[in-house]
Order: C-alpha cells, then sequence, then structure tokens
C-alpha cells in the first residue's frame, strides 16, 4: 500500500486520486479517499491521471471553507486546475464562459438568470405534475414485463420529462440527449468525442431557443430566448446554459433514483421504516437526504483552481496549485456524521455536500429533492414486495463515469 504524504513538500509516493471502489462495498467511497480522510488531516496532496499534484479536502469543514473562498476559482483553463478528463484538459484554453466556470461578479450575472426558473415555491409547484409522472411510471411498469430494468423503466424516465417541460424541450429526444449526456459525463471519452457531443447538443439547443423566440412558451429556454432578442445574452453564451441545464437537470437525478433504490433494497430494515412512513412528508423528505449523503452521485467534484495563497490548518496552498474538495469524503466525514458508514434515514443530514457548496453549489437541487421525495415515497408503497432480479455483485457501477450510479438494475416483485 502507498504511504499517505501530507505535507507541501512531499512528490513522490502520493496517493492515487481517484482510488478505485472495493466491489464488496460499492455504495461506500473508495477505500483510498477514506484513508486519506483517516490522516487527520485536512488537505492530503495526491496525483491524478495527468501526473499532476492538486490538493484533496477530505473533511466537511474545509470543504466548506474552501468553497466558499473566492481565491479558489472555477475557471478549467486557470493554471493548477485538477481536470477530470483528457478531454476537458485539451478544451479548457477554449472553453466558453458560463455558469459553471466562472467566478464573482461574472458568475452572479449567469447565475441570477437561472434562480427564478429554480425557486423552492416554484419547485414545489411541481410536485402534482411530479407524482403523476411517477404513478403513470409506476403504473407501466406493473402492467409490463416482470423484471425489468429500474433505470429504463423509471429512473431515466421521471427527470427527463420533468427536465424537458421546465426547459420546453420536446420529450420525444429524449433518447437523443441521454445518449449524449452519458457522453458527457463519460471520464475515459476522447477529446474528439467530447468536442462533437458538445457541438451536437450545443446546435440543438440553439434551435429549440430560435424556434422560442417565434413560438414562445412558458419554459427556461424560452426565458432564455427573450434574454437574447433583448440583448442579454448572445446565441453563443445561450445554448450552453441550456446544455448545462439539460444534462445535469435529468442524468445525475436518474442515478440517484437507481442508486438510491438498490441501496434501499440492501438495507431491508431502512426500506421497511421508509415504506411504513411513505405518507410522512417530513421523514420522506429527511430519508432522501440521508440517501444524497451517503451515495454523492457528483463523487469526482468539487474541483478548483487556487489563484491567490491561501492557508487551511497549517497548510499553504499556493496560487496556480489545484484543489479537490472531494464530495464522498465530506459526506462520510465522521465529525460531521457520525458513524457515517451506517445508513440510518431518521439522521439529520440536510448539511451534506451532495450539491456542492458555496456559490457555485447546484442551481436545480430543489427540483432533484422533489423529485426524489415522490419517487422513494412512491416506488415502495406502489410496490411493497419490489427486489432485486440480480445479484448486487453483478451490477455494474459507473466508475467510469463522472456521474455515479448503476448502469442497469434488474428488479422483479
Amino acid at each position: 500500500m502507498t504511504e499517505l504524504v501530507v505535507g507541501s513538500e512531499a512528490s513522490e509516493g502520493l496517493p492515487e486520486f481517484p482510488s478505485p471502489r472495493d466491489a464488496g462495498c460499492p455504495f461506500a467511497p473508495p477505500p483510498g479517499l477514506l484513508a486519506l480522510r483517516d490522516t487527520g488531516a485536512s488537505v492530503v496532496r495526491v496525483e491524478t491521471w495527468d501526473g499532476s499534484t492538486p490538493w484533496v479536502a477530505t473533511t466537511h469543514a474545509a470543504q466548506r471553507q474552501l468553497l466558499s473562498d473566492p481565491r479558489l476559482s472555477a475557471d478549467i483553463g486557470a493554471p493548477g486546475y485538477p481536470h477530470t478528463t483528457e478531454a476537458m484538459k485539451e478544451h479548457a484554453a477554449h472553453i466558453q464562459p458560463s455558469i459553471n466556470n466562472t467566478d464573482g461578479a461574472e458568475h452572479s450575472r449567469w447565475r441570477r438568470m437561472l434562480t427564478s426558473s429554480f425557486t423552492r415555491p416554484r419547485m414545489q409547484r411541481l410536485r402534482p405534475a411530479i407524482q403523476k409522472i411517477t404513478d403513470d411510471l409506476i403504473d407501466r411498469m406493473l402492467a409490463g414485463p416482470n423484471p425489468v430494468d429500474l433505470n429504463e423503466a423509471l429512473s431515466l424516465p421521471l427527470p427527463s420529462l420533468m427536465i424537458c417541460e421546465l426547459l420546453g424541450v420536446p420529450y420525444e429526444d429524449h433518447e437523443f440527449f441521454q445518449e449524449h449526456a452519458g457522453a458527457t459525463n463519460a471520464r475515459f471519452k476522447t477529446a474528439e468525442e467530447s468536442a462533437e457531443t458538445t457541438r451536437v447538443l450545443r446546435q440543438y439547443i440553439a434551435g429549440l431557443i430560435e424556434a422560442k423566440a417565434d413560438a414562445p412558451g412558458e419554459d427556461v429556454l424560452t426565458d432564455l430566448a427573450e434574454r437574447v432578442r433583448a440583448g442579454d445574452l448572445s446565441m453563443e453564451e445561450a445554448a450552453p446554459l441550456g446544455h448545462i441545464l439539460l444534462v445535469a437537470g435529468h442524468d445525475t437525478s436518474a442515478n440517484m433514483i437507481t442508486l438510491g433504490t438498490a441501496l434501499l433494497l440492501d438495507n431491508p430494515g431502512q426500506l421497511e421504516l421508509l415504506r411504513e412512513n411513505s405518507g410522512d412528508e417530513r421523514l420522506v423528505a429527511g430519508a432522501v437526504e440521508e440517501l444524497l449523503r451517503y451515495l454523492t452521485i457528483p463523487h469526482l467534484l468539487a474541483r478548483r483552481a487556487v489563484v491567490e495563497d491561501i492557508e487551511i490548518d497549517g497548510e499553504t496552498i499556493r496560487a496556480g496549485e489545484g484543489v479537490i474538495a472531494s464530495l464522498p469524503a465530506g459526506n462520510w466525514d465522521p465529525e460531521a456524521f457520525p458513524d457515517p458508514a451506517k445508513v440510518d434515514l431518521t439522521r439529520k443530514a440536510s448539511h451534506h455536500m451532495a450539491f456542492g457548496w458555496g456559490p457555485h453549489q447546484c442551481v436545480g437541487q430543489q427540483l432533484a429533492r422533489v423529485e426524489l421525495q415522490v419517487v422513494f415515497g412512491t416506488l415502495f408503497r406502489r410496490i411493497p414486495t419490489l427486489r432485486l432480479a440480480a445479484p448486487l455483485s453483478e451490477l455494474k457501477f459507473k466508475e467510469d463515469s463522472q456521474a455515479y450510479g448503476i448502469y442497469e438494475l434488474p428488479v422483479t416483485w
């Protein structure tokens, strides 16, 4: 086993990041990541896929401090930024500014364009529609083949339908954008594959925005079309924004539904607690926060470049270095979540890091919460005998994706 190196003078023998998961504990963060946390240091140097040596923030407190600090930048072209993939690194110098790679006033400008579309009250008003879609999809499941892949039957259709409704994207195009969303999140895609996926999706979104200018609706793409017409945004700015929302708006929620269902089926005591209290909105909401904490779908985030020296817990991180606030490590920090390896649906876990922290935390988190509350409050009540139709050891988990999940989840009842 590689010896863990903590100090800022270290240059050899650094631990690998990300490290592989334990196939016997696929819901838990990688043992190597937990070992970094167990050093007792808030930040630890690691080596990533391209030989760079950023710092990993392993504690909940350090992550909140760093992700709130303006001396850290989300600009993927900044010196030291710890790129997730070769494709990201290849395109870093040419990427267009948008909500996910800008800082300060510029980032605030982008975020203001979206906050009114994703407020908590507006998302709560969508609850009846989400409930109807969930019930309709479960009706279809029960009337169809048994066993079935939950991904195809429920996990992907629900958030796809909702993000289509919210953005104003035709649902009949869902196979097209789901395929490209998977390619967007793939860790091992080539620079050429990444560029082609980006080009195709942004061309598609631009066409929809142009159509909304002539035939407006009550949706986010209409809002963007109006901003383009008013001169607040160029089409070159609006299309990437719509692209980000489309991909992030369905892929992470779909993975969370599938992975959360598998985790609950593997924890029958907690599943029974949820099933017996499915009408208790407060318990269901708390259960969703615990599932988000435990699983942390964006398992390779959050990443920043340091633009000015910053000291944290006795270590100085220099300008031009990179920081990875490893969200799974923060969510399994025993100082923030006692006995973190235990699934406890009654735990008060709303301070988790699954949506990030600071100015860049997920703008669509309230929609995700409502979707998950409806699904987990409905699925096991409607299908009380739901169970896995294949051993957990045979499932293929998404270690090769930036959004953790399971490719197929065969279930029966």
